[in-house]
């Protein structure tokens, strides 16, 4: 049988997408597995609007040594604040995307993570087609995993694993704010 790439996706309005993602690049991790975790839309610091502190799981993947992260984000995208151009977010996401898929040829490794990447398409800083681009690198991974909130026919079609995370409740709606540890 020929080795063909798994492709997951988790997507929806509810919360759980990257804490699923990187709960798989833990496993993978400690299987001896070597793992690509690379984060579109999010920030690697807080200093300017619109940017937030690094997600908590972050600082944990980068403990583990079978685990490379790597954050191309420049924070949220016209929210919370964000007065950067829209142009120099659709920059960051596409050096992202042109960077992963480099790191994703060089068969380094089997887990490869592209967290957010479908919000990239949400907030127009990619296509679906770029990021449907991946899957033809499916013979260079063993898995890779994409997370954002809209379903993408053509990402849905193609992948071999989706699941939704649908919000039922949530506390922002009685106005209490993210926590550490729990929302980042």
């Amino acid at each position: 049988m020929k080795h063909q790439g798994l492709v997951i996706i988790y997507i929806g309005n509810g919360k759980g997408k990257t804490t699923a993602a990187v709960g798989l690049a833990a496993r993978a991790a400690g299987a001896g597995k070597k793992v690509l975790f690379v984060q579109f839309v999010k920030s690697a610091k807080a200093k300017a609007p619109g940017e937030w502190p690094q997600s908590s799981e972050i600082a944990a993947l980068k403990q583990l040594s079978r685990v490379k992260v790597k954050i191309f984000g420049k924070g949220f995208v016209g929210i919370l604040g964000d007065n950067k151009l829209h142009r120099s977010h659709v920059s960051a996401a596409e050096r992202g995307l042109e960077w992963i898929q480099a790191e994703i040829q060089k068969n380094k490794y089997q887990t490869v993570i592209a967290d957010e990447i479908v919000s990239a398409i949400e907030l127009k800083l990619l296509t679906v087609d770029q990021v449907r681009a991946l899957f033809r690198l499916r013979d260079s991974f063993e898995v890779l995993v994409m997370t954002g909130h809209k379903k993408y026919n053509k990402l849905i079609s193609s992948a071999d694993l989706v699941t939704e995370m649908k919000m039922v409740k949530h506390p922002y709606y009685k106005g209490l704010i993210a926590q550490r540890g729990v929302d980042y």
